[in-house]
């Protein structure tokens, strides 16, 4: 066969039989789907010419003893054809164990909003897809407790439950985060306690829950299994290990009678892992000191301590050129990791960790050519200029497995007949930790 060119000369397309069969073979595959499969020798041969082409590489000399890895193998292919077969017959496949802690690793690795992920490896995950109630959901949630707590030695893990099949059996965590404060709004509009969670605290009064209305009162766990109504859990208070804040030279500081929890826990994310969405997980790690002393204690909508502990120093709040909010803002981050690293709990100081990052960040590159990371999230509230991070350019793509955001279970659940507004609901069913393990 051949080809004319512009100036009427032409050139022989070389073929063979091996040729014109695999020809013959490409487009009735691409008749029959749309598209087709390179063979292992195309993909290899492929990949080594993209590297020979690579105009931006000068060390392309070495380009055709590229290796090819197949990712496959005589397990991999049994277990794809398995996972067909379970698509086929139920519409859906369960992951496997090591899949579903390999998944979870991969998705804390790939969250690109964590600058604690140095840790993906570490990630102990406990695989609770057996779980069909809500007191089976409250124990596994109290033992992920007690196993990331560790007597203040913290240590990252996650809790699965069940897969998401039809989107009317959810199971569902409706805290945002597994431990935090309640928030009371008065008839004069004074908010008592955390401010984030006034709306969560008001939908667990109507649910039952019975609070002591304090600065300090520890939500009780809110979740729902395979799609039916919600149930609440008191913590038994021994579970919850709590700091309470002093600060190394303001022997006044330990008077404001300030406190927080040590283990955070974000429960309100979508596991997405091949293919499959789990909607009840609850991640655990440990604090950066700087998510606890700028941003809970010190943000305008939270409890906005900065003015207040800036008076106490002595500092002059009218005029902005005297830096206070600076000066009280440092001091607030002192005592929030003197008061956790006094007691020998976990806590990460924000040029530490993004010092860790920065580690990360470059391993990664190396390994994967890249690392996404939300420039906005990463660098730290306070400081920013002075860590590393700060000057890094980053770049925001996304990658699965992964944790992403979804709608609250307050918005989404449909209650069942007669409980269709939380206004008029009854009391759900209240538990404790000792009836659950019992």
């Amino acid at each position: 066969m051949t080809y004319p060119f512009e100036d009427g000369d032409e050139v022989e397309i070389l073929k063979s039989p091996a040729h014109d069969s695999r020809w013959q073979q490409v487009q009735k595959e691409v008749e029959a789907t749309g598209s087709y499969h390179l063979t292992e020798t195309e993909l290899i041969y492929g990949a080594k010419l993209a590297w020979r082409n690579s105009s931006r590489c000068i060390g392309r000399i070495q380009w055709s003893k590229l290796q090819g890895l197949g990712l496959k193998s005589p397990a991999h292919d049994s277990r794809w054809q398995q996972v067909q077969k379970e698509v086929e017959a139920t519409g859906s496949y369960h992951l496997t164990e090591t899949e579903l802690i390999y998944g979870a690793k991969l998705a804390w690795r790939n969250s690109s909003r964590c600058i604690g992920r140095i840790q993906w490896s570490k990630l102990q995950v406990f695989d609770c897809r057996y779980v069909t109630t809500t007191s089976g959901m409250f124990e596994a949630i109290c033992n992920h407790i007690k196993y990331a707590t560790n007597k203040g030695n913290l240590r990252s893990a996650i809790t699965i439950f069940p897969q998401r099949t039809d989107g009317k059996h959810d199971y569902r965590i409706w805290n945002n985060q597994i431990i935090s404060y309640a928030g009371y709004k008065n008839a004069d509009g004074k908010i008592i306690g955390d401010p984030a969670n006034v709306e969560f605290t008001d939908f667990c009064v109507k649910l039952g829950w019975k609070s002591k209305r304090t600065e300090w009162d520890i939500l009780p766990l809110v979740v729902s299994a395979n799609g039916h109504d919600p149930d609440y859990f008191d913590y038994p208070p021994e579970l919850i290990l709590e700091v309470p804040l002093s600060h190394p030279q303001f022997k006044w500081f330990a008077e404001l009678s300030l406190r927080w929890y040590a283990v955070p826990m974000v429960s309100s994310m979508l596991f997405d892992c091949g293919g499959i969405q789990f909607t009840a997980t609850a991640f655990s790690g440990w604090y950066m000191s700087t998510e606890i002393g700028c941003r809970n204690l010190c943000d305008t909508n939270r409890r906005n301590l900065l003015e207040p502990i800036a008076i106490k120093m002595g500092l002059d709040t009218r005029n902005p050129t005297s830096l206070w909010k600076d000066k009280a803002l440092v001091e607030i981050n002192i005592a929030v990791l003197h008061s956790y690293q006094s007691r020998n709990i976990t806590i990460v100081d924000h040029h530490t960790a993004s010092e860790s990052f920065m580690k990360h960040f470059e391993n990664e590159t190396k390994l994967r050519n890249g690392c996404p990371a939300d420039w906005i999230w990463i660098v730290p509230p306070m400081s920013a200029s002075v860590t590393p991070v700060f000057h890094q350019e980053m770049a925001v793509y996304y990658l699965r497995p992964s944790f992403e955001y979804q709608e609250t279970a307050m918005k989404t659940h449909i209650w069942k007949k007669g409980r269709d507004s939380a206004k008029n609901k009854k009391p759900r069913r209240k538990f404790n930790f000792k009836q659950i393990a019992s």
